[in-house]
């Protein structure tokens, strides 16, 4: 069921910057001699240590194609203090402050301005896939009350997410070269596939262990499916499955 909701999205999406690319050869803008590029630069992303910039090219009188990229250092959990004050555990809370993650995302999208002002202002509607990488690693501790003490796995890894969504916004002209685009809201579902993985040389009882709570740790994940194997060697976190989320932000551009 998920695998066809998926494809379904990822069609539409598809078709929708397909039928915007097309524009580029069928239409064009109000005027030649208008600009008809924009490239802007999503300061509001710096609130999750994100850099996040856009290309916007005009294709029609109230069409337009973008491409975005997102990249994010390898860093400390964005909002860590605020995920600290909602857990309760001191285990949970050492795994958070000492995770370090980074991400980057290529998103395609097509936009369709709605308003009577064209291309480039006012609301707009925009049809948009999304590839993103996300890499991790960082300590998990676990105890083992049969020895009295507290062990340590060192895990790290990457998850690959392919979504497709639909992104409400408005952009607004300054000036005659400074544009504010608006993202308001973006949603956004598809699946994701990857592997998180640890080296640890364990007998069975630290194996049994170590599953458990691993195991106890995945269960309550939202949307995201994910198992554990552990072996003499190490473990591995498998996850495959559904994968959603949200786009926003407020872009300053310069329209050449």
């Amino acid at each position: 069921m998920t695998k066809n909701i998926t494809k379904k999205l990822f069609v539409l999406a598809s078709l929708s910057l397909t039928v915007g690319m097309q524009q580029l050869h069928a239409q064009s803008s109000s005027s030649d001699e208008e600009a008809k590029n924009i490239v802007k630069w999503n300061v509001a992303a710096l609130i999750t240590k994100s850099y996040s910039f856009q290309y916007e090219r005009a294709v029609g009188s109230r069409i337009a194609v973008a491409l975005g990229y997102r990249n994010m250092p390898k860093s400390s959990i964005p909002f860590k203090g605020t995920i600290n004050d909602a857990v309760d555990d001191q285990q949970t809370e050492t795994t958070i402050n000492n995770f370090r993650t980074s991400n980057f995302a290529i998103t395609p999208e097509v936009r369709f301005y709605v308003g009577k002002k064209g291309v480039f202002q006012g609301f707009y509607l925009a049809p948009y896939v999304s590839y993103a990488k996300y890499s991790g690693e960082g300590p998990f501790q676990f105890d083992i009350p049969q020895l009295n003490r507290t062990e340590t796995m060192n895990f790290k890894g990457d998850i690959d997410t392919y979504t497709a969504g639909l992104k409400i916004g408005a952009q607004f002209k300054l000036s005659k070269l400074v544009y504010l685009d608006w993202w308001i809201i973006g949603p956004n579902y598809g699946s994701a596939k990857g592997d998180l993985y640890a080296q640890r040389n364990s007998n069975a009882l630290e194996q049994a262990v170590i599953k458990q709570e691993i195991d106890n740790l995945i269960e309550d994940l939202p949307l995201i499916k994910a198992s554990s194997q552990v072996d003499a060697n190490g473990a591995n976190i498998r996850i495959k499955g559904p994968w959603a989320g949200a786009r926003a932000g407020l872009n300053v551009g310069f329209r050449f």
